[in-house]
């Protein structure tokens, strides 16, 4: 029985998101990736054709969807084996802090545009001597009467030549504790002070447009304050639990894919002796093993998912399955790439792409050492 109940909507969904993929985006990637960015027209065309933002209601341009259209498109662009094109970042991480922290008048100028993809959304969160830590943050938000001026370097920002809104993560020097000192600020491109730095070049996510982006005396008004002043720790910690879990069905479905094209090639292709690769006994213990843990992920992560939608609170199990998905995505495309010989070395290989491109799931949105420590305080460890 399954864990996840989709409806008749939810399986056509997924029929139109992989046709619009497999004719819109995956033609496109390599380009994409010698590029080492994604053009915004492509954005606008998931937006156009209803791919973005799916949870957001008629009001703001959006279908209004359950979170299951997220898992859904989450899922399927991981089957395009590339990460360029991050709705999984902009949809279900980013946007949705303007959804719940926002003003009404926040919302009605950003979402719509969100929506269409005629906005590209980024979080600055991360600096040179700060990641996980966020009491290490030094950028700063300063009031100067109807304005907030921001100072500061952002780095290792996803979407950051792309994006046109960043939601930046700041505090003020004069409030002596660093958790309550955190605000965050909406800052949209060509706001002057804002610059970008470096389009900085990857490991992996080669079509992804990773930046830093500099603030220097960035005048931002008032109102442009996302919530409460004091409070963006705290709004972050709230959004964690989804973030997380994208993360984990992100490297979920990376998985499935990699050890899907690795059956298919030990299938296709010979050893020495002119048998399939896949009728050697070494390769099918490997490939059931592989299989078998990748099936336990997915049993973990769907009860998550079902728990998620229904509104419960699964922060340390979420911290579980983002740790062991990752590194099981990460394991996988190793143990992979082995079959492929020769073949493996060269850009050609699907699976040196998602080798690189997974290394780096087990760092970013807290790394995995990070989520071992939440769960073992949990535990009373």
């Amino acid at each position: 029985m399954d864990i996840l109940h989709y409806t008749d909507d939810h399986r056509a969904f997924r029929e139109r998101v992989r046709a619009f993929l497999a004719k819109e985006v995956t033609p496109h990637v390599n380009q994409w990736e010698k590029d080492h960015i994604t053009p915004k027209e492509a954005w606008r065309n998931m937006g156009r054709n209803g791919f973005l933002c799916t949870w957001a209601g008629p009001e703001y341009g959006g279908m209004g969807g359950d979170f299951l259209y997220s898992v859904i498109v989450t899922e399927e662009m991981a089957r395009t084996n590339h990460t360029g094109l991050a709705a999984m970042l902009h949809s279900d991480i980013i946007v949705p802090y303007i959804h719940a922290f926002g003003t009404d008048a926040q919302k009605k100028k950003y979402i719509p545009g969100c929506v269409s993809g005629d906005i590209i959304t980024a979080v600055a969160m991360t600096e040179p001597g700060a990641g996980s830590d966020l009491a290490s943050m030094q950028a700063t938000a300063e009031p100067d009467g109807n304005d907030f001026i921001l100072n500061g370097t952002k780095t290792f920002i996803s979407n950051g030549i792309n994006a046109g809104l960043v939601i930046v993560a700041a505090k003020n020097p004069a409030e002596p504790n660093p958790y309550q000192a955190l605000s965050l600020y909406l800052v949209e491109d060509g706001t002057p002070g804002f610059e970008r730095g470096r389009h900085l070049d990857k490991m992996g996510f080669h079509s992804q447009d990773t930046a830093e982006l500099f603030f220097s005396n960035c005048r931002i008004p008032k109102e442009n304050i996302l919530g409460q002043p004091g409070m963006g720790f705290l709004m972050l910690m709230e959004k964690l639990q989804q973030e997380r879990l994208m993360c984990a069905i992100g490297a979920q479905a990376a998985a499935e894919l990699i050890v899907e094209v690795t059956v298919d090639y030990c299938r296709k292709n010979k050893d020495a002796e002119g048998k399939p690769l896949s009728k050697s006994q070494a390769t099918q213990f490997a490939l059931v093993e592989m299989t078998t843990e990748i099936k336990v992920g997915r049993a973990f992560l769907d009860k998550l998912i079902a728990s998620h939608a229904a509104g419960e609170n699964v922060v340390v199990e979420t911290s579980m399955a983002k740790y062991w998905i990752t590194d099981l995505a990460n394991r996988t495309a190793v143990r992979c790439l082995d079959f492929f010989g020769d073949f493996g070395l060269t850009e050609d290989c699907p699976i040196a792409r998602s080798m690189r491109d997974v290394r780096v799931m087990s760092i970013f949105a807290g790394t995995n050492e990070i989520m071992k420590g939440i769960a073992a305080k949990f535990m009373g460890l």
